[in-house]
């Protein structure tokens, strides 16, 4: 019986996992270059248990892991901005976070920070960094599809776009930003990408989708949740019985 409870106990566990990231994802539902969450269910450990002279397998569950994000591109959106830019294929910025280390997104939402340096909408350095000269107005900035940005014919950087080997393992933190870690592999040039300034990719969270999922999920929730009560009684009646 207490493999019973196990079993449920890991199912309730996993649902959980699964709600987390539905939560997440509804909240980033307006986040500009946030990709959804992939979840997947695995088995947990079966172990050899010997039943009536006979040795089966029992197993204790199941388990829910985060498997990377959708690659699915979101809609792009026109939006008139200079500071404004969409990523067409794979591909991310690249950031400089305040604690020093690099960031991955692909919201395009850029500002004019102190010292005329461009950043994210978080304040975050572009990687390399590209300053605007004083003087020099947002609708002066051009921002090629290769990510050369020019004003008043003069060429201030290049906007650089990475990727990494396999970008299901990115880390991801608050708001869409990811980091590279040992499974990722560490970024490097970005192959078949664009920008497109003007724009920008919104987030590809399915609402109807997501919300389905909830459903399912909850309810698959309350049966493990069930279940676990059930066992938990059966067990109560052979302790009595035994008494």
């Amino acid at each position: 019986m207490l493999e019973g409870l196990y079993s449920t106990a890991a199912g309730m566990a996993a649902q959980t996992e699964q709600l987390s990231a539905i939560g997440n994802d509804l909240a980033n539902l307006s986040t500009s270059g946030y990709h959804s969450e992939r979840i997947a269910f695995s088995d947990l450990l079966y172990n050899p248990v010997e039943e009536s002279g006979a040795v089966t397998t029992a197993g204790a569950g199941a388990s829910a892991s985060a498997i990377g994000r959708s690659a699915t591109q979101g809609a792009v959106r026109i939006t008139g901005n200079p500071l404004d830019v969409a990523i067409a294929g794979h591909g991310y910025l690249q950031v400089t976070l305040a604690n020093g280390k690099a960031g991955l997104t692909r919201n395009g939402t850029l500002a004019i920070g102190a010292g005329g340096m461009l950043t994210d909408a978080k304040g975050n350095l572009l990687n390399p960094p590209i300053q605007v000269p004083t003087g020099v107005s947002e609708s002066q900035l051009k921002i090629a599809a290769d990510g050369t940005v020019t004003a008043r014919g003069q060429t201030l950087g290049r906007i650089a776009l990475v990727n990494v080997p396999s970008p299901a393992h990115l880390i991801a933190s608050e708001g869409g930003m990811l980091s590279a870690g040992a499974e990722s592999g560490q970024p490097v040039a970005a192959t078949g990408a664009k920008l497109q300034q003007g724009a920008l990719e919104e987030s590809n969270v399915d609402l109807a989708g997501e919300m389905t999922l909830m459903v399912t999920t909850q309810r698959a929730y309350q049966l493990d949740a069930s279940a676990l009560q059930n066992e938990s009684q059966m067990m109560s009646i052979a302790n009595q019985l035994r008494a």
